[in-house]
Order: C-alpha cells, then sequence, then structure tokens
C-alpha cells in the first residue's frame, strides 16, 4: 500500500516537471546575450535549405520590415540568412507563404531558429518550416509579433542554456518535495 501511493505520488511530480518545463519551450523568446551571427561556421561542406516562412493572417497586410533569420544544430553549425524580404516582390504578405531556398554550412538536425525584424509595421510569422538533406523537416510555430532589433525564436537544442531546463528556483522546490516525499516514505516503512 505504501508503495502505491509512493509511485502515484512520484508520478504526479514527474508528470508536473514534465509540463511544466514543456510549457517554458512552447513559446519564442529573445536570443540569450551570448547568441551571436558572427560565430557562423564557415568551413565544411556546403549544404542547401528550404526555409518557408508563413506570414499570420493577423499580420499587416504588406510589410517594409527588415527580415533576417539564423538557424542551426547543438553543434554550433548555424546559417545566417540576412535581407529575406523583397517589399517589390510582395514578401511576407498577410496569410501567405514565402519559400527560401538558403545555402550554408551542413548542419544535424535543426534544433534553433531566430527571427531578426527591423521596420515600422510589426511583422507576425505563423510559422516556419526547415527542410534539409539528411535531416526531418522541422517547424517552428510563431503566431506572435517578432519584436523589433533582437533575435527572437526558439531553442530546442540540448544544452546547459537551453530553455528546457527547469529555471533553478524551480528544480529546488521540485528537489526540497521530492526529499520530503522520500523522507515520508522512509516513515511509512
Amino acid at each position: 500500500m505504501a508503495y502505491t501511493r509512493l509511485f502515484t505520488l512520484l508520478f504526479f511530480v514527474f508528470s508536473i516537471i514534465f509540463f511544466v518545463s514543456e510549457s517554458q519551450t512552447l513559446e519564442p523568446h529573445a536570443a540569450a546575450e551570448s547568441f551571436n551571427v558572427s560565430l557562423i561556421q564557415k568551413l565544411g561542406n556546403s549544404c542547401s535549405y528550404s526555409v518557408i516562412i508563413s506570414t499570420s493572417c493577423s499580420s499587416a497586410r504588406y510589410t517594409r520590415d527588415q527580415i533576417s533569420m539564423a538557424f542551426g544544430d547543438g553543434y554550433g553549425n548555424q546559417i545566417y540568412a540576412p535581407r529575406l524580404d523583397d517589399p517589390s516582390t510582395k514578401t511576407f504578405e498577410q496569410c501567405s507563404s514565402d519559400t527560401f531556398d538558403i545555402n550554408g554550412p551542413c548542419t544535424y538536425q535543426i534544433c534553433y531558429v531566430y527571427l531578426y525584424r527591423s521596420g515600422p509595421d510589426g511583422w507576425i510569422p505563423e510559422n516556419v518550416k526547415i527542410y534539409s538533406h539528411g535531416s526531418k523537416a522541422v517547424t517552428f510555430s510563431y503566431n506572435t509579433h517578432v519584436p523589433e532589433s533582437i533575435w527572437y525564436g526558439f531553442n530546442y537544442c540540448n544544452s546547459a542554456s537551453d530553455s528546457k531546463v527547469l529555471p533553478i528556483g524551480l528544480r529546488r522546490i521540485v528537489l526540497i518535495f521530492l526529499g520530503f516525499i522520500v523522507a515520508g516514505s522512509t516513515l511509512l516503512l
């Protein structure tokens, strides 16, 4: 009986940890201060990527904003695409999708993407899909405006600075709570 209660409680605690950590990664965020597009690796093979950016129907009818993009893997391979916008070709119009063929260093599985917006219109991307040779396609759902003049997006890479890692305060609370559970279970035995 005591083991059943302990198992149920542990299951509940780990479920909360999982949902709290996952909910922190679903929303786009500003890139860490250490993020730098000048650190792009220029050695090695060149690969091609197909990037489809869908503009939200909530966005302005058209945009004059300047849009740049950076994406990469968890091993430091990064692709930088400056100035994807082109008002003369009607890129990033409301309720539309634009496809870009981008060349850059070869990567492993793409796990982060950041967009950079500069301009007066407040462009709102719906999602970004990246296709690369040898990796599965990945989609990043924005559905919110990109703040002006900051790198803004997602980092799903497995690293200590990743947004999937629980904040220190929450980790302490979880550890204290687990300590009480273990202490309480030994008293039941």
